[in-house]
């Protein structure tokens, strides 16, 4: 029987169809991308040399990533400190709606149980998860600690020894109880307990307190290491050697078959301990704080290089931010070598200026976002979730990331607002609130770190008015430093109604206001 044309169109469909249907072929041509967050710490915007051309740093890892993906240059974080834009990342909800505060040394988990998270979403949605590097989002270290134990007299926090636990007990509420597989770090590289944690477990017993004569000379500031059990082998500096290396495992260990994989990698610098190895003194020309930023950019080139070779690059999205602003240290860093770390805005972190949550943001997802491309639009770090969620395919529900605007439109290229607000917050009833290219200032002032004033001198600014707020024009005054609030009392009003309504209805979520 001859067939027609038409018969063999058919048949052709249902092979199509039938090879589609296969499970035997493999994967990695129609699978979710992989994901890679590389998040660093305590960042200044003006650091990176790809957005600030008068940076005293070189970062060639993370200029090369700009000129392979979309640079961000109005991206922000949550909060103004560690433990808050941490949660608003991994949670797409303002931190500000459930705490302001960081987790103490040894404090419990900032993370209800029925708070949906990414790593929890992208689980459910097949990826192997894992977290690698600062956790600063709490455990129940509670329940290791021995019924009789008593704290350490004569201390300002409350500080237990090293006898005060089981160590070899199970620590529960931490990564794996929120979506994580597998984690690996040292939880706080400032905090006890002073060990490596593998999963939910010591991989050292602590057995004595923090002793910091025990450390190489510090490069620069102070320590800054609250006391607790340390274990006895304990080396900070070996801190981004090690986590770095454990990244590039765990990358090289993927290969195309696998499931897809999201490695939440959270940098301990260039936060304080400021410690650059010795092979990297000198590196920039900023100081040791210099020097700790590139060895975090080499860092990055070590798991960007992994990525390379395993062949998985063109098959995983990789998003580089950092969770605030950088430490008042930089004050000093500028008079000494000329280097501002939150260039061009002011603040630093801890502060609601620009300075403490303007952060850097680079997005790399090969086919998709246009190599060596800027996006000016406003964004912020709570938006991954409802970005990952769109990318692989995942209905968010109602009551989880109520903040969380989807960026794919801008990710594509395309000219549009996604969103036109943002709220900032570091301490409880001082917000920031940006509107379009307006900032409010909903304070007195936004400094919570402290003012500098040989540094607001230097750089032109005036005396403060007082007033009860302050308002900037971002498009023609991006330093903040005219208050024009007296001139516009309306928008002042209008703004602070807007930022109240924001803070009442408990969501900002296009997919939740409809």
């Amino acid at each position: 029987m001859l067939f027609r044309q038409h018969d063999w169109i058919f048949v052709g469909l249902v092979l199509l169809a039938s090879i589609g249907l296969r499970s035997d072929l493999p994967a990695a041509e129609n699978r979710s991308p992989n994901i890679l967050i590389l998040y660093a710490d305590d960042l200044g915007f003006g650091d990176l040399a790809s957005q600030n051309p008068q940076s005293k740093i070189p970062t060639p890892n993370l200029d090369r990533l700009a000129t392979q993906g979309m640079r961000f240059s109005d991206a922000h974080s949550s909060s103004g400190i560690c433990t808050p834009s941490r949660y608003a990342l991994l949670t797409g909800r303002h931190h500000w709606r459930d705490f302001h505060g960081i987790v103490q040394a040894m404090g419990d988990s900032v993370f209800a149980p029925e708070r949906l998270t990414l790593p929890e979403m992208l689980k459910e949605c097949g990826y192997q998860t894992a977290a690698i590097g600062k956790w600063h989002l709490g455990w129940d270290w509670a329940a290791i600690r021995k019924p009789d134990a008593k704290p350490i007299a004569n201390q300002k926090r409350k500080v237990y020894g090293p006898d005060a636990y089981n160590w070899n007990e199970p620590i529960p509420n931490g990564p794996l109880a929120h979506g994580f597989d597998s984690y690996f770090g040292d939880t706080v590289i400032n905090f006890p307990p002073y060990c490596w944690i593998e999963n939910d477990r010591v991989a050292q017993i602590p057995d004595r307190m923090l002793d910091t004569s025990r450390f190489k000379k510090i490069k620069e500031g102070n320590w800054e290491c609250r006391p607790g059990p340390m274990a006895a082998d304990w080396d900070p500096y070996q801190n981004i050697p090690t986590t770095t290396a454990r990244g590039v495992q765990f990358i090289e260990s993927r290969t195309a078959g696998d499931k897809p994989f999201f490695l939440y990698f959270a940098f301990p610098s260039p936060h304080a301990p400021i410690i650059p190895n010795d092979r990297f003194d000198g590196k920039s020309n900023a100081g040791p704080y210099g020097d700790f930023v590139f060895e975090t950019d080499d860092a990055c080139g070590q798991l960007l290089n992994a990525l390379e070779k395993s062949g998985l690059a063109d098959n995983t999205i990789v998003i580089f931010s950092a969770d605030n602003g950088p430490e008042k240290y930089a004050y000093a860093r500028d008079a000494k070598y000329d280097h501002w770390s939150a260039a061009p805005f002011r603040g630093l972190k801890r502060d609601i200026y620009e300075g403490g949550h303007h952060v850097p943001m680079i997005v790399r997802w090969p086919g998709v976002t246009q190599p060596g491309s800027t996006c000016e639009n406003l964004v912020s770090q709570v938006d991954i979730m409802a970005t990952l969620a769109g990318v692989v395919g995942f209905q968010l529900p109602s009551d989880a990331a109520e903040d969380s605007h989807d960026l794919r439109p801008l990710l594509n290229g395309e000219n549009k607002t996604v969103r036109s607000s943002h709220v900032h917050n570091t301490n409880a009833d001082q917000y920031a609130f940006r509107k379009e290219n307006w900032l409010l200032i909903d304070s007195r002032s936004g400094y919570i770190s402290g003012r500098n004033i040989d540094w607001e001198k230097k750089h032109g600014y005036q005396p403060d008015d007082k007033g009860p707020t302050e308002l900037y024009d971002l498009s023609t005054d991006i330093g903040q430093r005219k208050n024009v609030a007296s001139n516009h009392p309306d928008r002042v009003i209008s703004m602070q109604k807007e930022l109240q309504q924001i803070r009442d209805q408990g969501y900002s979520a296009p997919r939740l206001s409809k």
